[in-house]
């Protein structure tokens, strides 16, 4: 090899080390913005009806008494909309019985299920082999759903103790997510 050649192969070794680098730097900063990010949670969609009112509730349950939520209800509710034939729901229901058992020894907030496009004999079922035990609402007709402009399950909303809504969410929710939603509705307190 001559010099021209060990000046040329010098370079290119000296500028592979610089990309090198440079990859390995932008890879670690990529790693580290990654690592402490706080974890991904549920995503809150719009609705019409988050900061307002929500509409009223009130029907029969399915071991066939009649429920109202009171237009105050005084502590947050969850309102799922769900169907046994739904994977989404199936897949969040364990962590809505997590959460009703929690909360309703606390007292602070409770579980209220609307049977979505689906059979009450389905939907108990479903309900009694998760533990369910809060109302859950048939909705012959789809009129809760609708005064809710729920499309399909699941869908949940989270009333504070006012009757305002102040989260709509459109996918699979957990515990840890609506204790997200109830812990920042507290602090700005909805």
């Amino acid at each position: 090899m001559n010099q021209v050649d060990t000046a040329v192969a010098r370079r290119r070794s000296h500028r592979a080390r610089w990309v090198a680098g440079a990859v390995l730097v932008i890879t670690a900063g990529l790693v580290a913005v990654l690592a402490t990010r706080p974890p991904a949670s549920v995503a809150e969609v719009q609705s019409p009806l988050v900061g307002k009112t929500a509409p009223p509730v009130a029907g029969t349950t399915l071991s066939g008494t009649s429920y109202r939520l009171p237009a105050r209800p005084g502590h947050y509710v969850v309102v799922n909309f769900f169907a046994s034939w739904c994977e989404p729901c199936q897949q969040e229901g364990p962590s809505l019985a997590q959460f009703a058992y929690e909360h309703g020894r606390i007292g602070d907030a409770s579980m209220l299920s609307v049977v979505f496009e689906d059979t009450d004999s389905a939907a108990r079922s479903y309900q009694s082999m998760l533990g369910a035990t809060w109302p859950t609402l048939a909705d012959p007709g789809g009129k809760l759903a609708l005064s809710f402009g729920v499309r399909a399950p699941p869908s949940t909303f989270v009333i504070a103790p006012d009757g305002r809504v102040v989260a709509y969410v459109i996918a699979p929710v957990t515990a840890s997510d609506l204790d997200g939603i109830i812990t920042q509705a507290k602090a700005t307190r909805a």
